[in-house]
């Protein structure tokens, strides 16, 4: 199992990295074309800009929509790798004097605690994905269904619930009988 769910949050985290690297062509693209469409406008009297305006360049219709859709399921694509590998933010200082073992089951606590967030939000999008199936609501300018963000991001979420739930149930092994399981952040 451990395997399993280290290799599901690398995947996850692997997958979230490409979508952004396109969100960050795309939005690259898009400004470029926006800046050229502007000169163009700008320069329309001489020759370089009836060129530009001729060309058809200007900002990618829908961007917006892909950019907004895009950083939703790359955020629940980092939370499985950032919580197998402990690296969620932690502010340690009223604990950092407690003895191994009481951190040891503070820590247990407070991953079950965020599995059963991670397990709540995953449930909640769903229903949202639901909803937006039922409805046919569709974006505003690319005319796409808006629950295929919602599934995409439940994708997400889901191998990030299935994490939380790994790790909070490691963490308790690890405060019972003082064994890691699971990497230090």
């Amino acid at each position: 199992m451990h395997r399993l769910v280290k290799w599901l949050s690398r995947m996850s985290a692997v997958i979230g990295g490409l979508v952004l690297l396109a969100l960050v062509v795309l939005t690259t693209v898009s400004i470029i074309g926006r800046e050229l469409s502007k000169l163009g406008h700008a320069m329309s009297d001489g020759w370089l800009g009836g060129l530009i305006l001729a060309s058809g360049v200007d900002e990618i219709n829908g961007s917006y929509e892909l950019t907004e859709a895009g950083v939703a399921f790359a955020i629940f694509a980092f939370f499985p790798v950032c919580q197998f590998y402990g690296n969620h933010a932690t502010v340690d200082v009223f604990t950092s004097a407690l003895p191994r073992r009481a951190l040891a089951w503070l820590r247990a606590f407070w991953e079950i605690v965020l599995a059963l967030v991670f397990v709540f939000i995953s449930l909640r999008l769903y229903e949202g994905m639901l909803r937006y199936l039922g409805n046919g609501e569709t974006t505003l300018f690319l005319q796409f269904p808006v629950w295929w963000s919602y599934a995409a991001s439940v994708g997400a979420a889901i191998i990030a619930s299935l994490t939380a739930v790994y790790c909070a149930y490691a963490r308790v092994i690890e405060a019972a009988t003082g064994r890691m399981i699971l990497p230090e952040g």
